[in-house]
């Protein structure tokens, strides 16, 4: 008998018409432009009325809005029952759609040919932004009926959220909430463009996202599989030293927030294998020595001395997180091994060079002082020298300094800086400085400005090859609703959880954080005498501590 051997895609795919034309060549009448926004969406095919009408030569860019991940629908008229061509460009940006995108992992920019009347789908990448040249061999007309957007997603409640009364931060709640959904696809990819792969160190931020905003739909433990299944020890995850450790790190958070123990005991022989693996790299001395490929973030790539302190760090935080699992698998051998490694770990200091990513993940795991680094490194020019993925350690490392003002204030700057710029998701790497003089990515490019996609970007992601969807960018989401919700979930599952909110110089902050036994709610009111007011409603078999 033969066996089933289809694919069910869990993703749902929705059409949207564009909300505007930022630019046509000029030969294009008001009614052809006027139709190109106004063509049926239900009930769009070859029969419906009049579409527009183009010539070889035309062009004109779209903009659906906001960042999606898909391609393209276009529905054409009679056209003398022949096949025309189309040039396509997909972009991130309208400068992307005005110059010529990068092909890499996905096609940006190519030439389709469409049938008379007929249906094209083409394309699988991450855009807002399309633009359209007609190239035809004759002089004739064709007839566009209908160009729509196709997005392609996960149908997903928000089931977590986030308000307070400044609109700045609920807007960027929500644009990391929406960057990391954006990458929920067929795995938890790092971006929707670029590379549409699964990344072990972008997934940390992006798990904590997942864990305050969505319940457990299977996407992400799928995709630590599949890390796994592909790294069979002693191979490296992705070839990267450190993204074995985030696998950990990633196993012990999800655990904590979800709770699912049967998962967790998949997990047990190569969390076991890989913890006694990475073991071997610490020397008599306490120093960690993993081996190649040694990697924080792309902001700390080829200080060996920076890189150094935070594997340092790093090796301490998988550790922990090992053997905090261990105690749940009984394995108590395992465990004690961990422990006395950190305990080894925990005797070198390593200097981070005022390195703010790396200083932070000393923190994180107590061997820095966090006021005192803060004090002498964070809080120094707050906005240079960070990255949006490690972005979300330093503001960690200011909430363990208490400097919860500090943090909110970086949130704002820094990820508002992309909202500034036009970002409806948040991108691959990010400098204040880039936006001195520059024009958005919702803007045409002008000649006495920079163009912040195509003038700026370093190492992998140097000008249009810069992904403006990466979901390590998403921290602040998963921040804010730990932070100033104070969220924090003390037992597997959140079956105890601790509510302890900081609201800074906020008013007032309410939201809610889905668990597996269901939502938790809360709402927080700072009083004139500084203290904070809070109402929580919770499902009865989780137990509050309200600090």
């Amino acid at each position: 008998m033969k066996t089933d051997s289809g694919y069910i895609d869990p993703r749902i795919r929705k059409y949207i018409l564009p909300e505007n034309i930022v630019w046509h060549s000029d030969n294009l009448s008001k009614n052809t432009l006027s139709a190109l926004l106004s063509s049926c969406l239900n009930n769009a095919s070859p029969w419906v009325a009049p579409g527009s009408f183009l010539k070889n030569g035309d062009s004109f860019c779209l903009d659906f809005g906001k960042e999606i991940y898909g391609g393209i629908k276009i529905i054409t008229g009679k056209n003398n029952f022949k096949v025309h061509k189309l040039k396509i460009r997909f972009g991130e940006s309208i400068s992307e759609t005005m110059n010529q995108p990068s092909n890499d992992h996905v096609i940006h920019d190519t030439i389709i040919d469409i049938p008379s009347y007929g249906t094209v789908e083409f394309g699988n990448t991450g855009f807002r932004f399309v633009r359209i040249d007609v190239i035809s061999d004759e002089d004739t007309e064709i007839e566009l009926k209908s160009i729509q957007a196709i997005a392609v997603f996960r149908n997903l409640e928000y089931k977590g959220n986030f308000e307070c009364n400044n609109m700045r931060l609920n807007k960027i709640w929500q644009t990391g909430a929406y960057t990391v959904h954006l990458n929920m696809q067929n795995y938890v990819w790092d971006g929707i463009k670029r590379d549409q792969l699964v990344w072990l160190g972008d997934m940390h931020p992006e798990m904590k996202v997942i864990c305050s905003v969505f319940d457990d739909d299977g996407v992400l433990p799928k995709s630590l599989d599949f890390a796994r299944e592909q790294s069979p020890i002693p191979k490296w995850i992705n070839d990267f030293s450190s993204y074995s450790l985030w696998w950990i790190i990633i196993q012990k958070d999800w655990f904590l927030y979800k709770g699912n123990f049967n998962y967790l005991c998949e997990q047990k022989n190569y969390l076991i294998e890989l913890l006694n693996l990475i073991q071997k790299f610490v020397d008599e001395q306490g120093n960690e020595i993993l081996p190649a490929v040694r990697f924080l973030d792309w902001q700390t790539n080829n200080n060996e001395k920076v890189i150094h302190a935070g594997l340092q760090a790093l090796l301490i935080w998988a550790l922990e997180s090992g053997e905090f699992l261990c105690k749940f698998l009984n394995e108590k051998e395992t465990a004690e091994s961990c422990n006395a490694t950190i305990t080894k770990l925990k005797k070198q200091n390593p200097d981070a060079d005022n390195n703010k990513q790396a200083n932070a993940l000393k923190c994180i795991v107590g061997l820095e002082s966090p006021g005192k680094i803060n004090d002498e490194i964070l809080k120094i020019n707050p906005y240079d020298g960070i990255s949006t993925f490690y972005g979300y350690y330093v503001i960690e490392a200011r909430a363990k300094a208490g400097d919860y003002i500090g943090a909110i204030d970086l949130i704002k700057k820094y990820w508002g800086g992309m909202i500034d710029m036009g970002a409806t998701t948040f991108w691959e790497d990010f400098e204040i400085k880039w936006m001195e003089n520059a024009t958005g990515i919702n803007e045409l490019p002008q000649p006495d400005k920079k163009d912040i996609h195509k003038d700026f970007g370093n190492h992998c992601y140097k000008s249009l090859r810069h992904s403006l969807c990466h979901g390590w960018a998403g921290g602040p989401t998963a921040w804010l609703s730990e932070h100033v919700l104070g969220f924090k979930p003390l037992e597997p599952g959140c079956k105890k959880l601790l509510i302890e909110p900081h609201l800074a110089d906020l008013e007032w902050a309410k939201g809610a954080l889905p668990t597996p036994y269901g939502v938790v709610t809360v709402s927080h009111k700072q009083k004139s005498d500084g203290k904070i007011e809070t109402q929580f409603n919770a499902p009865g078999n989780i137990e509050v501590i309200l600090k």
